[in-house]
């Protein structure tokens, strides 16, 4: 499909939903539990409404911003995201493509199916690596010096992931993780014919079963094995391991699952340079707060002292500049970009990326913003008069 026939976001969810086989576009597309956790990130943005500056002179806009220290050309980064490298022949190289076309950043998941080198010297790009502290942290400490040898600059930890999820849509339809091969999905496979050929088709003939190549061992497991012990998941994750990570990791360090100020404070105090809000897309805890909700408190402890991104829920260029003007410097997107990818492969993502740029230039311009610098709390509407620049409203 050509992918400029989409015209936003849920065009783009429309066509990867047609191409995908059901149980892997639920993987992708779903949440948790009853998925009370999805409506609520969509309710909490759409909740926000804007008091905009009119008279502004936004003849002139740029969407430049300063991210982790860096300027790039819009305050977007690709969210890391484990399944790119099923919904498209290597999917992950696809979405960086597209991150380094569009001056972004783009995060390498650790269970990504190419390896953290093969982004880093045939992609290159502002490069950020997104890292599971498993059971054997001494192999996870391992993978943090590959990072930085490959020369990525920021590091993502996230820890809000101690323990598989409940996903009962994935036990059913057997698109978890491991993936479990069985009539069902093996006809639904079938019955999409070009992502069958296009994508498992390319792996086969290339080199077998896809694989996850950041892991340990060789060969690599592939997608269906189970978790080796020593790569599990750790519910013993503590503060430590932020101190500990400090010490290894020389590039930025963010701390990615943070819903309380005080977890972002102590995060600050144990060396980070900042934090993503983020309830993992509501795909975890089902009932966690909005990463929207829990921004505000959050800017308010470290807003000024350290960075601040925001990720779950992202689907327009409205939802960037909430997320701007309640005190975050950045927004990580992460379905957009795979219903991207599951379309059109790169040219998917770039169509993505363009069409969020699109809206986040049109916000600012209808606020009257002339860069991502100029949003803050005042253009926010609290159900009384807005203060205007300094100017209490008269009305």
């Amino acid at each position: 499909m050509n992918p400029n026939a989409c015209h936003d976001i849920a065009d783009l969810r429309a066509a990867a939903h047609r191409r995908l086989p059901r149980g892997l576009f639920d993987y992708v597309d779903r949440g948790c539990d009853s998925e009370t956790g999805l409506a609520r990130n969509r309710a909490a943005f759409d909740d926000i409404r804007f008091a905009p500056h009119v008279l502004a002179d936004v003849g002139q806009r740029t969407l430049q911003a300063a991210v982790l220290g860096r300027t790039q050309e819009m305050p977007i980064a690709i969210a890391p995201m484990s399944p790119a490298g099923l919904l498209w022949f290597e999917g992950e190289r696809e979405l960086a493509a597209a991150a380094a076309d569009a001056g972004i950043p783009f995060t390498l998941a650790t269970e990504s199916m190419t390896a953290l080198e093969t982004i880093a010297s045939e992609v290159g790009g502002t490069l950020w690596f997104q890292l599971y502290i498993w059971t054997e942290r001494r192999l996870s400490w391992q993978l943090v010096e590959r990072a930085a040898r490959a020369g990525y600059t920021a590091l993502l930890v996230t820890v809000d992931t101690v323990v598989p999820p409940h996903r009962a849509f994935n036990e059913r339809s057997g698109f978890g993780t491991p993936f479990r091969p069985g009539i069902a999905n093996i006809a639904d496979m079938l019955a999409h014919p070009r992502w069958l050929a296009g994508v498992m088709g390319r792996y086969l003939l290339a080199r077998g079963l896809p694989r996850l190549e950041n892991h340990p061992g060789d060969p690599k497991r592939t997608v269906l094995q189970p978790p080796r012990p020593e790569t599990r998941l750790n519910p013993a994750l503590d503060w430590d391991d932020i101190h500990t990570l400090r010490k290894i990791w020389p590039g930025r360090l963010i701390v990615k699952g943070i819903l309380r100020a005080d977890d972002a404070a102590r995060a600050i105090e144990c060396g980070a340079d900042g934090v993503v809000v983020s309830n993992h897309g509501a795909r975890n805890l089902d009932s966690a707060v909005a990463s929207i909700e829990a921004l505000p408190a959050i800017a308010d402890a470290i807003g000024g002292t350290a960075s601040i991104l925001l990720d779950s829920g992202i689907r327009h260029g409205s939802d960037i500049a909430k997320a701007l003007a309640l005190g975050a410097e950045a927004v990580l997107v992460g379905r957009p970009a795979l219903y991207g990818i599951g379309t059109a492969g790169r040219a998917g993502a770039a169509r993505a990326l363009a069409l969020l740029r699109h809206e986040f230039d049109t916000v600012l311009a209808y606020l009257g913003c002339r860069s991502p610098a100029e949003l803050d709390a005042g253009l926010i509407w609290r159900n009384q008069p807005p203060t205007v620049r300094g100017i209490q409203s008269a009305t």
